[in-house]
């Protein structure tokens, strides 16, 4: 408890306590911090501790604030990507209505952070890890079954991120960490199967999210329905 600096007669009064019982604390508790309460009666030294215990306590932490997941250095992080790549679409020679992989995926993943909302630290970060080879193999799997719908361009993951890092003095690691087999492979899918792809990211992603955090190892949230977006998207 910290100590306190001057009585609290004030609050005792919004307590309800009397104008006698309020002039009796503030003697007491005047003489108290003069000479201690070696002195005092033993009623007084009641009458006191029955004032210390109606009063809430004072503590000298500063209550928790619990930081917005679009905060969070992992969430800005795949948002710093999802940005750099519709940007670099406006530039690509791509088919009207098709739309890159990438951000298809980083999208779906977001959507499922601003679902579930997990911590973000630490430990999920660390885990975090794993999603880096996961999101290859979704990758992967749509250029197969989807080979003839689609196209592909260059796209360099690293150069901006790396101009960032710099002059932000941040310490992103590329969204293809240690990835060096068509490293600079961006397909894009046609209109006609935009939405099937988003459908088969958004099954093999929902799983892998709730079971990979370990903050999210207990969560009651039901599987988000398909219509959902964040408010802020709505």
């Amino acid at each position: 408890m910290a100590k306190e600096l001057t009585h609290r007669a004030s609050e005792l009064k919004v307590l309800g306590w009397s104008q006698q019982d309020l002039a009796r604390y503030i003697d007491l508790w005047d003489y108290r911090q003069r000479w201690g309460a070696i002195n005092l009666e033993r009623e007084d030294r009641q009458f006191l501790r029955k004032a210390e215990l109606a009063l809430p306590v004072i503590t000298t932490s500063k209550p928790s604030v619990k930081k917005p997941i679009k905060e969070k250095s992992y969430y800005c992080r795949l948002v710093f990507f999802l940005n750099q790549m519709k940007e670099a679409e406006e530039s690509l020679e791509m088919p009207s209505s098709s739309k890159g992989l990438w951000p298809i995926l980083l999208e779906e993943e977001l959507r499922l952070l601003d679902y579930y909302e997990p911590v973000l630290g630490l430990p999920d970060t660390l885990k975090s890890k794993l999603l880096i080879p996961f999101r290859e193999q979704v990758i992967s799997a749509l250029l197969v079954d989807f080979k003839d719908s689609v196209l592909s361009f260059d796209f360099d993951f690293n150069t901006a991120l790396d101009t960032f890092n710099l002059t932000e003095k941040k310490k992103w690691q590329p969204l293809r960490d240690g990835i060096e087999k068509d490293e600079k492979l961006y397909p894009v899918i046609d209109a006609d199967h935009l939405a099937e792809c988003r459908t088969y990211i958004r099954n093999e992603l929902l799983p892998k999210i709730r079971d990979l955090f370990p903050s999210l190892a207990e969560t009651s949230k039901p599987n988000p329905p398909d219509e959902w977006i964040p408010e802020s998207k709505s």
